[in-house]
């Protein structure tokens, strides 16, 4: 149930403009613990604008983003984020194995882990992704599927109490989407927060309980 008491993001007047361009014009929306919403709408019309600027990577022209922990305002939120592929440096000398435990290191990943949980950790997110034989191997040799799953492993592996996804099922066969789709339907049954960008929504439409359509302004469908 929507509460004010599980509210964790407001988006308030949110407005991005570049070169005297609107991105994004009156943003609106309110996200409470548990949703999944699935976000749609046109190549250019502000979709990875918007996640980028609720993760706090741009700054908003006008309005602001305001997270909340049980009722009280917050300074940050526990979120882990999966960019689109082609945001990656394929070049980057780093392993699979790598890329996957990066997802423990950061300012939200300060939970309490005993000694030899990350590497237990670790190879189990490989098993899921399906990617262990590849843990040694730099990202440069990958596919871009193969690529995918390592950056989608490296996002949950944190266990976060978000999850924003961007274009998630790039580049991945129909085999993993639906070992996709099953995985991201255990984490919203128990209850974590799922924000996602899909040009291809089929699979995942029965998963959300909101579904959002922006193209500049912002309107459900």
């Amino acid at each position: 149930m929507r509460s004010p008491d599980n509210k964790i993001i407001a988006v308030e007047n949110l407005w991005l403009t570049f070169a005297d361009k609107n991105v994004l014009e009156d943003i609106n929306l309110d996200i409470y613990q548990g949703d999944f919403l699935l976000v749609t709408g046109p190549n250019g019309g502000g979709k990875t604008s918007l996640l980028r600027t609720i993760l706090g990577l741009q700054k908003p022209t006008r309005g602001q983003v305001l997270f909340f922990e049980d009722g009280f305002p917050s300074s940050s939120l526990d979120i882990s984020y999966l960019p689109q592929k082609n945001s990656i440096d394929s070049r980057f000398p780093i392993t699979v194995e790598e890329v996957v435990a990066s997802g423990l290191i950061g300012e939200n990943r300060g939970k309490k882990r005993e000694k030899g949980s990350d590497k237990t950790q670790i190879d189990a997110m490989l098993d899921l992704m399906g990617i262990a034989a590849l843990r040694h191997k730099p990202i440069g040799v990958l596919s871009g599927g193969q690529l995918q799953r390592a950056l989608f492993g490296r996002a949950l592996i944190s266990q976060p109490e978000m999850l924003i996804l961007d274009e998630p099922v790039s580049y991945i066969d129909r085999q993993f989407e639906s070992r996709m789709v099953e995985i991201l339907r255990d984490l919203s049954s128990r209850g974590t927060t799922i924000m996602m960008v899909s040009h291809e929504i089929d699979s995942f439409i029965t998963l959300s309980n909101r579904n959002l359509y922006i193209d500049h302004t912002l309107g459900d469908r």
